[in-house]
């Protein structure tokens, strides 16, 4: 029976003969979908190799400590790249995004061709990883911290543009009428009627991303780009598995802090 909702008040409703085939129908399409997947999986996968993980895991974690704790010399300088990767990465997407969303929000867009075209631009860079948008980017730039940088900042302009401008979509239109029934000039009705209403949206939409960007910028030296991702793909070539757990735990200890930074600041303005 479908819960429907009539007056604030939650009654059930007994469906009819379609209504119960078709949900019946679905059900069973999706078990048939989910049985076909897991022998997809089950047929792709040496079960050998999982039958003695535990032994594996076991061997693994016990030549990972303890963690080599003079390394962390060498850390360091690789996490400054990587802190220094997703600030430019998060201010160059930042700056961008703010004006890519008022050209694709429906109420700021200055017509409906320019609205297509920097949505299909915001589209595409989602719809990429910044793994493969690095991959890309170092064919072009040569490997180092700029395809880093920019791998964050293609990869962010469409999750920051994309909420901003949902965002300036939502916005009040009557402090705006107002302010304009003044003569305010253009500018001064974006000065004073927009960016007020939206700016905490833009605040923490962009510290977020900035939090995201700490993970990915970890990893993102792994195809090349720099940072502590390259020094932890060199532990893991030369099999230095307490290496590998000292950066390790440098990632854990700076994802935390990115994160604590981010709420302080997302409940600043909230």
């Amino acid at each position: 029976m479908p819960l429907i909702k009539k007056e604030n008040q939650l009654l059930w409703k007994k469906r009819s003969p379609s209504e119960s085939l078709s949900s019946y129908a679905s059900w069973l399409f999706g078990i048939i979908v989910l049985l076909i997947s897991a022998k997809y999986v089950s047929d792709r996968t040496t079960w050998e190799f999982v039958g003695d993980a535990s032994v594996q895991i076991k061997d693994f974690v016990s030549r990972m400590f303890p963690p080599d704790v003079r390394y962390f010399g060498k850390v360091m300088p690789a996490l400054w790249d990587t802190i220094t990767i997703s600030v430019f990465g998060t201010g160059i997407a930042v700056i961008i995004s703010f004006f890519l969303a008022f050209l694709a929000a429906k109420n700021t867009t200055p017509n409906a061709a320019v609205r297509m075209i920097v949505l299909v631009f915001i589209v595409a860079s989602r719809s990429v990883n910044s793994m493969i948008w690095a991959l890309i980017i170092v064919q072009i730039v040569g490997p180092g911290l700029l395809a880093s940088i920019i791998a964050i900042a293609v990869r962010s302009l469409g999750m920051v543009s994309k909420l901003l401008y949902e965002a300036i979509e939502e916005i009040n239109r009557e402090p705006i009428e107002a302010i304009t029934a003044t003569g305010a000039t253009r500018m001064q009705v974006f000065v004073y009627g927009f960016l007020p209403q939206v700016m905490p949206t833009f605040v923490g939409t962009a510290v977020y991303r900035w939090e995201n960007n700490i993970r990915e910028s970890t990893v993102i030296g792994i195809v090349g780009g720099g940072g502590i991702g390259l020094l932890l793909n060199s532990a893991i070539n030369k099999l230095a598995w307490n290496q590998v757990l000292t950066i390790l735990i440098v990632i854990f200890c700076t994802v935390v802090f990115a994160e604590w930074i981010s709420a302080k600041v997302r409940k600043s303005i909230s």
